[in-house]
């Protein structure tokens, strides 16, 4: 058989043209669908997917507002904003952040609490490609280096940034307090939105007080990135509102030299202008330096300050609570006088101690002879103790507690110092209440000095005087004094209307008032070695409160542990018949008001009406006696 017979090239050739015409139709049906598909993407999803592109391209950034200033009362600059170029990383870039910090670290130094802090952000909330600050204050050679390796550095930018910076760091570290990056916490309570690109937030003092103020209102900008997501250009740009600047009340010159005259000592300093309240100086020793808080401080450098025994961190003029000791005695005479408990005539004799009636307990005085025959005006001079052991145990604690809380005692006295403590003012309601135990008259006895359960704040002692000074008059202490654009205070503080103090006659007033100037220009009162050379009246009264109870044994200082040693108190104001300031002193653990807390509350009053000195130096001042 021939090989012809075994073709069939008809057949050959039909099913040849069969396939091809499948394939043509394949192939057209297939050019159909991509040309569907273009139409769909390029005309019908056309502003879809211009969008997304222009999302990739375009990007819409946050612009964080200027942190408003802070001023003292004579315009000096308290806190400011000073540019540092800093290295950030955006997270969502790289791919491996190990190896990237590792890179990093061979190029510039990074400190390893500055790699600690920088993981903790990346662990907080934020907004998606934020930029995380890895490490602050870079040189210009840290920057050269990086601007030459960064093509190997994905996700690594050198941003120019505005950081709080406290010119008086340490002086003003409890009045201004300070700023630090927004945590956990404070992304919990803030509004994301009015916060975006915002890294720091006010944690204490006037920084968190006024922190809406002082912050400002975010501005947003559109840019274009490369593929990479750096940017190559601002396309629109929408301004930030800057945070309004505040003028305080502070006066940084006598701050300092209330901080010079505490020196090394644990205390409290605070000054009022008793015509408007305005804190003029509040001093809490020892300080410590805002300026390690806002970056981030180490956990070393934040361990030794949390751990001191001297409690740096810790605002003794606004949070510290101590028995106000004697500095009540001026409150307590106008009281007695107030509901005719004593007279201005009565005379008590004072053999150095209190014994209450029908009972063998005894109270003793601080002077263990006595005074003998006092009236009210020599006990607030001589502060005898024993005179107002009598006078409290006739008033009893609960008529006590209703003229004392009048002045101030027991409440929040500020309108803008919010961490302020309230004190204890003790009465047989409380004692009830907190402790379930009835009001003893040993209770009474022990509240007339200013001891027992009674406790008071630097704050709080300087506001209750100042209603001394002003003869009953009560302005709650602030520190605003207006903010951007001479705007009053009263617009921005709250409303509070505090009645005065009133007596039923008005000698009584200048009766305590000349007692308290004879406790210090008196031949007998217990301040009386502060006054030589004073060219202005001072009224003012000593205290000192006891750490624990002697039970009965006698005081032997040189055999108790420095800590452990009463505290120093005095309160003041002057002139006494124009008062201009109001200071009250504390030293912890200082033993005798008059020895420590007078000499240093002159200082103050000097500065304050005589000018200050040029070059700030501790002043001599004349030595104090051993007494109250």
């Amino acid at each position: 058989m021939s090989w012809g017979t075994l073709r069939n090239t008809s057949q050959e050739r039909e099913l040849f043209q069969r396939r091809s015409f499948v394939a043509i139709i394949v192939v057209i049906l297939m050019t159909g669908v991509l040309i569907g598909r273009f139409y769909y993407l390029q005309i019908i999803e056309h502003e879809t997917y211009t969008t997304i592109s222009d999302r990739n391209r375009v990007q819409v950034q946050p612009v964080p507002p200027t942190r408003g200033l802070i001023y003292d009362r004579n315009g000096v600059l308290l806190a400011e904003n000073r540019p540092v170029f800093s290295l950030t990383v955006i997270p969502e870039q790289v791919s491996d952040m190990d190896a990237l910090i590792g890179e990093i670290r061979d190029i510039v130094d990074v400190p390893p609490g500055d790699v600690e802090n920088f993981r903790e952000r990346l662990d907080e909330r934020r907004r998606p490609f934020e930029p995380v600050p890895l490490r602050y204050h870079l040189t210009e050679a840290e920057m050269a280096r990086l601007a030459v390796n960064r093509h190997s550095l994905p996700g690594v930018e050198m941003e120019a940034r505005l950081v709080r910076y406290y010119p008086y760091g340490r002086l003003t570290s409890h009045v201004l307090g300070y700023v630090g990056r927004i945590n956990e916490q404070d992304a919990r309570r803030i509004d994301q939105v009015a916060y975006a690109g915002t890294h720091y937030i006010g944690k204490t003092g006037i920084e968190r007080v006024y922190e809406k103020e002082l912050h400002g209102e975010v501005g947003y900008q559109n840019v274009e990135t490369n593929a990479r997501g750096r940017v190559m250009r601002v396309l629109e740009r929408e301004d930030p509102s800057p945070g309004q600047d505040l003028t305080l009340n502070l006066d940084i010159r006598l701050q300092q030299v209330a901080h010079e005259a505490l020196g090394d000592r644990r205390g409290a300093i605070v000054a009022i202008n008793p015509e408007t309240g305005g804190l003029l100086a509040q001093v809490s020793t020892p300080g410590f330096d805002t300026n390690k808080f806002v970056t981030g401080i180490g956990h070393e450098s934040y361990a030794e300050l949390r751990d001191s025994l001297d409690k740096p961190l810790f605002n003794r003029a606004t949070r510290g609570q101590y028995p106000p000791g004697s500095t009540i005695k001026p409150m307590l005479a106008l009281a007695g006088l107030a509901s005719d408990t004593v007279t201005q005539s009565e005379i008590v004799y004072d053999p150095g101690y209190y014994e209450l009636p029908n009972s063998s307990q005894v109270f003793r005085n601080w002077k263990r002879q006595g005074h003998g025959d006092t009236t009210l005006y020599d006990a607030i001079v001589l502060s005898s103790d024993t005179y107002f052991y009598k006078m409290a145990y006739e008033m009893g604690g609960g008529m006590m507690a209703d003229y004392l809380e009048h002045f101030g005692f027991g409440t929040v006295t500020s309108l803008d110092v919010r961490d302020e403590l309230p004190g204890i003012l003790p009465s047989p309601e409380w004692k009830r209440r907190v402790h379930n135990e009835p009001w003893y008259p040993g209770d009474s006895v022990n509240m007339g000095i200013g001891q027992g359960y009674f406790l008071s704040t630097p704050l709080q002692l300087a506001a209750t005087t100042s209603v001394l000074a002003s003869r009953g008059e009560r302005h709650a202490p602030r520190h605003l004094r207006y903010i951007e654009g001479d705007i009053p205070a009263r617009h921005l503080l709250p409303d509070v209307v505090r009645p005065p103090v009133e007596m039923a006659s008005e000698s009584d007033w200048e009766y305590v008032i000349n007692a308290m100037e004879d406790v210090v220009h008196g031949s007998e009162g217990t301040a009386r070695r502060i006054s030589p050379g004073l060219n202005y009246r001072m009224a003012g009264k000593t205290g000192t409160s006891q750490v624990f109870s002697l039970e009965g044994e006698e005081y032997d200082e040189d055999e108790i542990a420095k800590r452990m040693r009463d505290h120093a108190l005095f309160v003041a104001f002057a002139p006494a018949d124009d008062p201009q300031i109001v200071v009250s002193v504390l030293v912890e653990n200082g033993g005798s008001g008059s020895a420590t807390a007078a000499p240093v509350a002159r200082q103050v009053t000097d500065a304050w009406i005589n000018g200050f000195p040029e070059v700030l130096t501790e002043q001599a001042v004349p030595g104090a006696m051993d007494d109250e």
